[in-house]
């Protein structure tokens, strides 16, 4: 019979190695949940609508738009899986923004600081069009290049991300493309953000979801 000095000692250490439980998931919530930007806030000159058939898309009036185009969540958020389907034309230039506090005020034409764009404040995950030997689909921009050849050119594409505290994981049509661990001095919760880079960019997202983290 083990005494009870050698029982406490082993029951410490099974405590002391047990894994440490994950934080509790909510279920996935639907993002654009009545057909209508209601939640969202349009910062810049893009033109975004919801679609009867649920289809969000955003473009922009060529001949005046200037620097980027954004559509911002009213909420923040801080732990957090992200999915969607997106689809874009051959050429064109997109992303999504996480944790930038600014909500992309400093990317339009009005107070542009090309320093202070939300990729330099919190983050951008990188969707194009074509392929791309820096930073393509997937990349979290300025930090880590993704995986490439995963994406489908052309047609819908299916990127899921999942932002932890200490992990930015970016999964393009079932396939892990990009993880990375972020920078420790960047925001920790932010809005979420859909990039109209370029004058000539047209976006189409639908089955936009989200799945918070519990604190």
């Amino acid at each position: 019979m083990l005494s009870n000095s050698l029982s406490a000692i082993l029951l410490s250490s099974a405590l002391l190695f047990a894994p440490v439980p994950a934080p509790a998931q909510s279920a996935w919530t639907s993002l654009v949940p009545d057909s209508s930007l209601k939640g969202w806030e349009i910062v810049g000159d893009g033109l975004w609508h919801v679609l009867p058939e649920g289809i969000l898309i955003g473009q922009r009036e060529r001949r005046t738009a200037k620097h980027q185009g954004w559509l911002y969540s009213t909420r923040n958020f801080g732990q957090f899986d992200l999915r969607f389907d997106y689809w874009l034309r051959h050429g064109e230039n997109s992303g999504v923004s996480i944790r930038d506090t600014s909500r992309g005020r400093w990317s339009t034409a009005t107070e542009h600081d090309g320093e202070r764009t939300p990729s330099h404040i919190g983050y951008e995950i990188q969707i194009l069009g074509a392929p791309s030997a820096k930073y393509g689909t997937g990349s979290l921009y300025l930090f880590q290049n993704a995986k490439s050849g995963h994406e489908r050119f052309h047609d819908w594409n299916s990127m899921e991300i999942q932002v932890r505290d200490n992990l930015i994981r970016v999964i393009l049509n079932g396939h892990v493309i990009m993880e990375h661990p972020g920078d420790p001095n960047r925001p920790k919760s932010g809005p979420i953000g859909f990039q109209l880079h370029d004058p000539h960019t047209v976006l189409m997202l639908k089955n936009i979801q989200i799945r918070e983290l519990a604190p």
